[in-house]
């Protein structure tokens, strides 16, 4: 019956695939693509304060800072793929007026916690958060 109604209303008369399948079994409402919005922002902006409050602590707080600062604006950029979902975010992203700043963003995040953790270069941590943040707010 359903396949005589997909013919009847215009739709492609063959059997949906397993990934239309799943794709269909795995699409949010609206409510909960609000509520995994508001808690991987939220989950960002406590990322975001607690590595601006640890950068106060000695010898590692710069180390601290990068890597919650990092990890808080992976949180809030997850945020905005609950609302739109993966792949319109993705689209969105690298289209051609967003390219560069998503390039640079991306390799700045990349970059960031490679000086935090594997160069154990503070300076340029701190250099790589502050194109963070000019690469996002672009």
């Amino acid at each position: 019956m359903d396949k005589l109604k997909r013919v009847l209303s215009g739709r492609d008369a063959e059997e949906p695939g397993a990934l239309a399948e799943v794709i269909d079994a795995t699409t949010l409402g609206w409510g909960t693509r609000v509520k995994g919005f508001v808690a991987c922002f939220a989950l960002g902006c406590v990322f975001s304060v607690l590595g601006s409050c640890l950068l106060w602590v000695p010898r590692r707080g710069l180390i601290l800072f990068a890597a919650f600062y990092t990890l808080g604006n992976i949180a809030s950029i997850g945020s905005t793929l609950f609302l739109m979902g993966p792949m319109k975010q993705l689209k969105r992203m690298f289209e051609p007026t967003r390219l560069i700043a998503t390039i640079v963003m991306l390799l700045c995040l990349i970059l960031t916690l490679c000086s935090a953790f594997w160069w154990h270069k503070e300076g340029l941590a701190l250099l790589f958060c502050i194109l963070q943040f000019f690469a996002l707010a672009w």
